[in-house]
């Protein structure tokens, strides 16, 4: 089944409704130039109010960095009980390998900006549980709504255990996407927004909704 990610949750509403509509991981933005930065106790509310309501489902909490410290990532990863790390900055692979060296039970995501199938050759030897595509901003880090390039996203998708996809995703255009890329799990957040920041439950549900309805169409098809 492939995975669905809404990220930019800033708020316990909209994490609830993230979860209502079955989102399996929630994003919390740490990066303070973002206009969905959560501050770590606005992050810490919703990490354990959503834990503990014992729903029987467990979504996971990804905190999402960019070009942050090692240290601070490590405590605010041990702070919250993160269960993933998603950097999403120029951090090297060396950066990368020290992180999971440090907290080797997280789940780490890396994300490129999608150009050229050449900027990301090596990507098959990288220490990453997941690769994220996404769009290609020089400026912005992620919450573009720009679309990334999906043929690069589908030769990355051939070298990587687990690839993720983002960049412009949304409940009209995932489908299409999922189609293209076959990826393991996709990732939207201004798509699925009123404005920066604040949600919409209706738009979260029908792009969660979407990605299922797609996902079993490619399975069929696979099969």
């Amino acid at each position: 089944m492939i995975k669905v990610k809404i990220c930019g949750i800033t708020n316990l509403d909209d994490a609830r409704a993230a979860v209502d509509a079955g989102a399996d991981m929630l994003g919390l933005n740490f990066y303070p130039a973002s206009p969905r930065y959560i501050h770590a106790s606005a992050a810490y509310k919703i990490i354990n109010t959503l834990r503990s309501a014992n729903t029987g489902t467990r979504v996971k909490m990804i905190g999402v960095f960019v070009n942050e410290s090692l240290a601070r990532i490590i405590d605010l990863a041990a702070e919250l009980h993160l269960d993933g790390v998603q950097l999403h900055g120029d951090e090297t692979d060396e950066f990368c390998e020290e992180l999971k060296q440090a907290i080797p039970q997280i789940f780490l995501i890396k994300a490129f900006g999608a150009r050229s199938r050449p900027d990301l050759d090596k990507l098959h030897d990288h220490c990453a549980n997941a690769i994220m595509v996404d769009a290609f901003d020089p400026q912005l880090r992620g919450g573009t709504g720009r679309l990334a390039d999906w043929q690069v996203a589908r030769e990355i998708a051939d070298q990587v255990p687990c690839l993720f996809l983002a960049g412009g995703l949304s409940p009209e255009n995932v489908g299409q996407a999922i189609a293209a890329v076959h990826p393991d799990a996709v990732d939207a957040c201004s798509s699925l927004e009123i404005s920066p920041g604040k949600k919409s439950a209706t738009r979260m549900k029908d792009f969660v909704a979407a990605v299922r309805s797609s996902g079993a169409a490619v399975g069929a098809a696979d099969d």
